[in-house]
């Protein structure tokens, strides 16, 4: 079952994230940028607000959270109801799909990517970003979860982890990249990424369906 109720409780709040920490948001949308290939079909599995869809291009997404889908609806984007265990979404019909810090709340990661797999043509690709609870950003995450109201009902997992379901359901041509380095209380302005992760709190994963 989908952890929805601190956003549909506090949608307001998490909206305003974005605008407090307006610097961390931009370094994390110029790294999936990265990554996202533009001019093509894509969808976000867990969209939220729209926040990284609408400035990436994507148009549709899948997000379980009532009122999220009623934000990003406002926002011109064409949202389904659904789980990322349960995709409503047809067979082999986009060419990439983008997950944003939603791989914490779903209950079966594993599950959720091989329906990715399922959605996307093959050679398409699949983007997922994360904070690494590795890292240092990460570690503070999970010492202060059971204070935040999103984040104390979140799973976190390492890029390693992420990067073993992606082999698990037969992703390949994986690359990594990271960003956000520091407290996000300090970065003032947008921080470049670069190769690899350990260091930056905000790690982005490409790969291919082969």
């Amino acid at each position: 079952m989908a952890r929805t109720k601190p956003f549909d409780e506090f949608p307001g709040e998490y909206e305003n994230w974005f605008d407090e920490h307006r610097y961390v948001y931009l370094s994390e949308l110029r790294a999936i940028k990265h990554f996202a290939p533009s001019g093509k079909r894509g969808v976000e599995i867990g969209i939220g607000t729209g926040r990284f869809a609408i400035p990436i291009g994507i148009k549709e997404g899948v997000e379980p959270s009532a009122k999220m889908r009623e934000y990003a609806t406002k926002k011109g984007l064409k949202v389904y109801d659904g789980d990322a265990e349960n995709l409503p979404l047809k067979d082999g019909s986009y060419d990439f799909a983008l997950m944003v810090t939603t791989v914490c709340f779903v209950d079966d990661v594993s599950l959720s990517f091989t329906e990715v797999n399922r959605i996307l043509k093959s050679g398409g690709i699949f983007v997922v970003g994360l904070v690494d609870k590795n890292s240092p950003l990460g570690q503070t995450y999970q010492k202060i979860k059971a204070q935040n109201k999103f984040y104390r009902i979140a799973s976190f997992f390492s890029t390693d982890e992420i990067m073993g379901f992606l082999k698990q359901c037969t992703f390949n041509n994986i690359e990594v990249i990271q960003t956000v380095f520091g407290t996000i209380e300090t970065i003032d302005e947008i921080q470049p990424h670069k190769n690899g992760y350990g260091e930056g709190g905000f790690v982005v994963i490409k790969s291919e369906k082969i």
